[in-house]
């Protein structure tokens, strides 16, 4: 019943938890860092043998960049997946001339600000059809300090008979930034010791003599960082350029691109390698570490099954994880309420349960569609929103000062709705489904994390199973409990204890409040924080105005009145002070840094271990972890002692570089923890529940 009248308030939550779609479709999609365009080039129509060319076309935000076919240490190249009619033809993409980006120790390749990948297309003798029809898929790496793996799904309707050129100074553009062959020219290569040395001749007039620099087109030979020692001696350049020492190629005829500062394009050749190459060199092994999961660079894909099954697991063991303590006392509330009516009970068990599935899948729906609509979002993203946690505050703190007598419903609801509820006792039930779901699903339980992982990859029709199988599970231990024939032998007989217990659970209620609050104070700092105390107090004293039995109908109007203007007036001061506070104020410390995918690299570069906390404030696991595992003082005495650098990734705002990097780890959501060892194949992945044991004895299999 007291669910039920809160009803508009939970619409209110939940619709904002919902951000904006970014818009999508047809031949634009936009993301906070790109805008990308799929664009074409048919001055003559669509005939056979008439040029025709499609293009990605990528607007980058100021010092956000994309990669070349070779993206250098780190990165990876744009991919470009056509749908075309039969008999027709796409080509290879012709790169145009890359950009150095030098990103701490590492050198990488690649574009910033306007870039066309200009595709030719072949079409068949005979194309009858009035219309191409092209779709596109392309996936590409965006990355500043951070990186993030976007993709777009692009169709594109071309007129057959009529020209299309619109976009002509585009392609044209593209077209002079393609690096030039040069006929004639003399390149040469031979390995000496760790190094290749490189001799060019022929090159033209208006290149000798002049600075140059050799970008290979072949990733995992050179050391792209490295200076190399050049030098013209006549019309011949020469230069030597450091082997990578972890090199996994060694080709015979290896591409290249020369570039010097005042050319538009580079100069394309091919260097004939005139020596043997040595072995390649081999991965260095990884050093015991105990029975933590090493990840492969590609998260290995979990079955239907394995992934339904372990969401029911998780979901049961989500029952015992902290987030889930205030709404397991409105349960509690409801069982002592009706113990001693079978079918009662037993009805609102099932009533539960499908407010909880149901929840599920239509949160994990609402997170699917906005990650097709290329949202960088995780599971718990609603917790993100500041505008979400003063809502889930708002509420918790009304659904305590019910539980502790402060007003009743029945006195501010209409006749009609009072009458409805009596009428309906199970909606109570599937609305505490749904609260449930709202403030438990940001934690995330043993097994959880990796069919949560899963179930983002998997189609949308077995990625929604998935969740229902994981609200299913959570919701298992009360409709098991509600089936029980002995539930009402364990609890006393109704009585004047049945009040006392109701205000009892009000405290949960209003505890529950002080963590929302908390959360909001890391969302939206300190003012943020006294602004929605303020409002909260506003909102117990309407609630008092309106709904407390003792009053009057004088006084209700009269303190009623008085009470909503205040209020009214407190929204409207909170509201603004409820904006993220910048991601840039994130310091280090205690020990612990900013987590960035840059820093990651640098550190492992520098032969660190490197421990990642993927955290949030609004995820209580990871508190409790924090509290009870990583501030240990023989947890950091050992990370001291093995040099372990600690970098934090805290996801408690929005932040779709968090985002992608869960996302590659096969996880979508917190708590994560990950370990880099050095020389080691790939990421550690520990357990969501951390212990003191599993993190010495992790460290303790370093050399």
């Amino acid at each position: 019943m007291l669910l039920r009248s809160l009803l508009p308030f939970l619409a209110l939550v939940l619709a904002a938890a919902a951000p904006a779609v970014l818009a999508a479709g047809g031949a634009v999609v936009t993301t906070p860092q790109v805008r990308a365009e799929l664009v074409a080039h048919a001055p003559e129509g669509i005939v056979a043998g008439k040029p025709v060319w499609l293009g990605l076309k990528i607007e980058h935000q100021p010092h956000w960049h994309t990669y070349w076919k070779n993206p250098g240490d780190s990165g990876l190249p744009t991919t470009l997946e056509w749908t075309l009619p039969a008999g027709v033809a796409a080509g290879e993409i012709q790169w145009p001339t890359p950009a150095k980006l030098p990103i701490g120790p590492l050198m990488n390749f690649g574009y910033e600000g306007l870039l066309l990948l200009p595709v030719p297309l072949t079409v068949p003798a005979g194309f009858a059809a009035q219309t191409l029809d092209v779709k596109l898929r392309a996936d590409w790496l965006v990355c500043k300090e951070v990186c993030i793996p976007e993709s777009g799904e692009f169709a594109l309707q071309l007129p057959v008979q009529a020209a299309t050129a619109a976009h002509a100074g585009l392609f044209d553009a593209a077209r002079a930034a393609l690096p030039q062959p040069v006929p004639g020219a003399q390149a040469t290569a031979a390995v000496q010791g760790g190094d290749l040395v490189v001799r060019v001749a022929g090159l033209p007039a208006a290149w000798q003599g002049k600075p140059l620099t050799l970008l290979p087109e072949t990733p995992g030979v050179l050391q792209n960082a490295a200076k190399p020692v050049a030098a013209w001696d006549g019309e011949t350049w020469s230069a030597t350029l450091p082997l990578d020492p972890q090199r996994s190629d060694g080709p015979q005829r290896m591409p290249v691109v020369l570039t010097t500062p005042d050319a538009p394009a580079g100069l394309q050749l091919a260097l004939q390698v005139t020596t043997p190459w040595p072995a390649v060199a081999a991965v260095a092994p990884l050093p015991a570490l105990g029975n933590a999961e090493v990840l492969p660079p590609a998260p290995a894909a979990l079955g239907l099954w394995a992934a339904l099954l372990l969401a029911l697991v998780g979901g049961a063991l989500l029952n015992l994880m902290p987030c889930v303590f205030p709404v397991l006392s409105l349960k509690v509330l409801g069982f002592a309420a009706h113990a001693h009516d079978r079918r009662q009970v037993l009805a609102g068990g099932i009533a539960y349960t499908v407010g909880v599935v149901a929840s599920f899948v239509a949160l994990a729906a609402l997170l699917l569609a906005l990650r097709a609509g290329g949202e960088q979002l995780g599971w718990g993203f609603q917790l993100q929103s500041p505008a979400v946690v003063a809502a889930l505050a708002a509420l918790f703190t009304l659904i305590g000062l019910n539980l502790a007598g402060v007003f009743e419903f029945g006195s501010v609801l209409p006749s009609a709705w009072a009458s409805a509820r009596a009428r309906h006792p199970l909606v109570d039930a599937f609305f505490t489904g749904v609260l449930a779901v709202a403030v438990a699903s940001p934690c995330t339980a043993p097994f959880m994390g990796a069919s949560l992982g899963a179930a983002v990859a998997l189609p949308p029709v077995q990625a929604l199973a998935v969740f229902a199988a994981l609200g299913l599970g959570m919701a298992l231990p009360y409709l098991l409990a509600s089936a029980w024939p002995g539930l009402a032998r364990l609890l006393p007989r109704p009585g004047v204890w049945m009040a006392h217990f109701k205000t009892l659970m009000a405290f949960p209620m209003f505890a529950t409040v002080v963590w929302l609050v908390w959360v909001l104070g890391q969302q939206a700092g300190i003012d943020g924080a006294a602004a929605l105390l303020a409002t909260l107090v506003l909102l117990a004293f309407a609630a008092w105005a309106l709904g407390a039995p003792s009053l009057g109908r004088k006084a209700r109007w009269g303190f009623g009145v008085v009470s909503l203007a205040l209020l009214a007036a407190g929204v409207a001061w909170t509201l603004p002070a409820l904006r993220e506070a910048p991601a840039d104020a994130v310091q280090a410390r205690d020990g612990w840094e900013p987590w960035s995918v840059a820093r990651v690299a640098e550190l492992q570069a520098e032969g660190r271990p490197v421990f990642v906390d993927f955290t949030a404030a609004w995820c209580v696991t990871c508190q409790v972890n924090k509290r009870t595992t990583l501030d240990r003082a023989e947890v950091r005495a050992d990370f001291a002692q093995h040099r372990v650098a600690l970098l934090r990734a805290d996801w408690t705002r929005r932040d779709a570089a968090i985002t992608a990097e869960l996302a590659r780890l096969g996880r979508s959501g917190v708590p994560v923890y990950v370990f880099h060892a050095p020389g080691a194949a790939g990421p550690i992945v520990l357990s969501e529940i951390l212990s003191v044991g599993e993190i010495r004895s992790l460290l303790a299999g370093l050399p």
